[in-house]
C-alpha cells in the first residue's frame, strides 16, 4: 500500500516538474517509433518500477526526468555522443485507445493510411501525410493478436477487418502502394509479434509463420524505402510459437525484459544501418554482417 502514497505524491509534482523537463527539440533525423503494448516492452529494453511504469503513462519525458530512460532513446543518446550525431527518436502510441480503438493490425494502418489518407487526422490519428512532414524514418508494427489469423473466407474483403491471409495480403499491397509515395521517408515494418503454443492454436500459428515469410519473400521489395526488422524470428528461433523462455510467461505473450534487453539492442542496429547504409551491413534481425 506503500506505493499509492508515493504515486499520489510522485504526480502532484507532474505540472510543475514537466515545465522543467527539456522541450522536445527537432533534429536532421526526426525517427518515429509507432507501438502499443508488445513495442512498449521493446521501447523499455529493461524492467522498470511500478512508479516509473506509471509516471511514464501520464508522461513519458517526465519519467526519463526522473531517471527512467528507456533503453532505446538511451542508445541513440550514447551513439549520438559517441559518433557526433543528432538522431531524435520519439515514440507514439498508435493508434490510441480513444477515439479509434486499441488495433494496430494490417486492417488498422491501411484504414488510416490509405483509405482514409489525407491532410486531415482520421479519427485524431495523423495519416502518412501528416506524418511524414516531421519525420525521416516511421518504424511500425503489429501486436501479438495479429497472429490469430483465421481460415480465409468464400473472398478477400480489404476493407474487412477480419484476420485472414488473404485479406492481409490485400492490405499489405495497399499499404506499399502508400509507403512508397514518400520516397523522402525511411520506413521499417516489423515482422508480426507472435503468440505462446498455450494461446494460439497449431492452425493460426502456421499461418503466421507463412504470412511473414510473405513478407519477407515476397512482400519486400529491393532498393525501396521500405525495410524490415524481423521480429517473428528473433521470437521464434525458426519455430512456430513465441519460446515460452522470451514470453512474460507461456499464458502471456508479452516478451519478457531479457528478451527485450537483447531486441533492443537488435533494433537500434538496424535503424541505424537502415538509416546510414540503407539496410546493407545488417541481417533482417539486426545482427551485423
Amino acid at each position: 500500500m506503500r506505493a499509492l502514497p508515493i504515486l499520489i505524491i510522485i504526480f502532484s509534482m507532474a505540472i510543475p516538474l514537466n515545465s522543467c523537463v527539456k522541450k522536445e527539440t527537432k533534429s536532421d533525423m526526426n525517427i518515429l517509433y509507432l507501438h502499443h503494448s508488445t513495442g512498449g516492452v521493446i521501447w523499455q529494453g529493461n524492467k522498470s518500477s511500478i512508479v516509473t511504469r506509471a509516471i511514464r503513462k501520464a508522461s513519458p519525458g517526465l519519467a526519463e526526468a526522473l531517471g527512467g530512460k528507456a533503453v532505446i532513446p538511451a542508445l541513440f543518446d550514447e551513439y549520438n555522443k559517441e559518433n557526433g550525431k543528432d538522431y531524435l527518436i520519439r515514440e507514439m502510441n498508435f493508434p490510441k485507445a480513444s477515439p479509434y480503438g486499441w488495433n494496430n493490425y494490417p486492417y488498422d494502418y491501411y484504414n488510416i493510411w490509405v483509405r482514409n489518407q489525407g491532410n486531415q487526422a482520421y479519427k485524431e490519428e495523423p495519416t502518412l501525410e501528416m506524418l511524414t512532414r516531421d519525420y525521416q524514418v516511421i518504424i511500425f508494427k503489429h501486436c501479438y493478436p495479429v497472429s490469430s489469423i483465421k481460415a480465409d473466407q468464400d473472398s478477400a474483403d480489404i476493407n474487412s477487418d477480419y484476420k485472414s491471409l488473404a485479406n492481409y495480403k490485400l492490405q499489405y499491397n495497399a499499404l506499399r502502394d502508400k509507403l512508397l509515395e514518400f520516397p523522402e521517408t525511411k520506413f521499417i515494418v516489423w515482422t508480426g509479434a507472435v503468440q505462446t503454443k498455450a494461446r494460439l492454436t497449431e492452425e493460426e500459428a502456421l499461418r503466421s509463420r507463412e504470412f511473414f515469410n510473405w513478407v519477407k519473400e515476397e512482400w519486400d521489395q529491393v532498393n525501396d524505402n521500405i525495410y524490415l526488422w524481423d521480429f517473428y524470428t528473433l521470437e521464434t528461433e525458426g519455430e512456430l510459437y513465441l519460446k515460452d523462455e522470451y514470453a512474460t510467461s507461456p499464458e502471456d505473450s508479452h516478451p519478457n525484459y531479457v528478451f527485450a534487453r537483447k531486441a533492443a539492442d537488435l533494433l537500434f542496429n538496424r535503424i541505424i544501418d537502415v538509416i546510414e547504409k540503407n539496410g546493407n551491413t545488417t541481417t533482417l534481425t539486426g545482427e551485423k554482417k
